[in-house]
């Protein structure tokens, strides 16, 4: 059931990145690009999530169990550290170069498009190195 419940996410998450456009790299550009062709669709994807994201976190809060699972399985937080910063900054330039974020640039893959296929495949060869620098 969970793997099920895995899957029917990610479909869903994949259709709402192609359904809004952030697959395209060019739309993304056109969101960062603040003083020339400013494309703010990219805030009204964000808005939608943030929306959408505040209305599971009070469901989940009155939920004793997740539907799938034995126990909720929530974060803790973190202090704000140098691998925070130094990661948050490495994902905005990526982000900022590419027009990919991992999200769209796995669902991209799926069109075929070479470049998000380079991009996932630097993006694992980085999360690798990271896991084998101990600093994961």
């Amino acid at each position: 059931m969970r793997g099920f419940f895995s899957l029917l996410s990610g479909t869903v998450f994949g259709f709402g990145l192609a359904l809004s456009g952030m697959m395209n790299p060019a739309r993304v550009r056109g969101f960062l690009d603040l003083f020339g062709n400013w494309d703010p669709t990219l805030a009204f994807v964000m808005g939608g999530a943030v929306v959408v994201m505040g209305i599971a976190w009070v469901i989940q809060g009155n939920m004793l169990k997740p539907v799938a699972d034995p126990a909720f399985h929530l974060p803790g937080t973190k202090k704000i550290d140098g691998q925070l910063l130094g990661g948050a900054a490495l994902f905005g330039a990526g982000w900022g170069l590419a027009g990919l974020c991992p999200g769209p640039a796995i669902a991209s893959i799926t069109t075929m498009w070479p470049q998000a296929a380079v991009f996932t495949v630097a993006m694992l060869a980085g999360m690798l190195l990271v896991r084998l620098s101990g600093r994961a």
